[in-house]
């Protein structure tokens, strides 16, 4: 049974990766007043960053997962200025990967690109999220 909550992070035998992912998880289930889910998602992306920097290839697209759905959780909260670098860091974080993550992440960013009435940029963002090849079939 999942149980995804703060106290996900400090369960002994669970892993880091799946830490933060309870913390992501708790996080976009909190209610939009209050200040928990920044909090699950400030501590989230710290330690998704901690990890990224210990092994870049198999942690940087957590980091990405975490750094977007901050942006969102902002971008509900109307705070569209404070998710704007943390959707454009995330699609710098996919864009070597590619694929869906990637597309995900321009998603986001076109999304809190309109809700600052920068149109065109998020007109140009969506465009290049169709123009994102599929990665070939393994």
């Amino acid at each position: 049974m999942t149980h995804n909550g703060p106290d996900e992070a400090s369960r002994k035998g669970t892993s880091e990766a799946r830490a933060i992912e309870g913390l992501l998880a708790y996080a976009q289930k909190r209610p939009r007043w209050g200040n928990g889910a920044i909090d699950c998602l400030s501590e989230a992306i710290a330690r998704s960053r901690a990890l990224a920097r210990e092994r870049p290839g198999e942690h940087t697209e957590l980091l990405a997962r975490c750094l977007s759905t901050a942006a969102k959780v902002l971008l509900k909260r109307r705070r569209a200025r404070e998710a704007l670098p943390l959707a454009q860091e995330a699609v710098t974080l996919t864009r070597a990967e590619g694929g869906a993550p990637l597309v995900v992440s321009l998603h986001r960013l076109a999304a809190v690109l309109e809700a600052l009435h920068r149109y065109s940029e998020a007109a140009a963002t969506l465009a290049e999220a169709d123009g994102v090849t599929p990665p070939p079939d393994a």
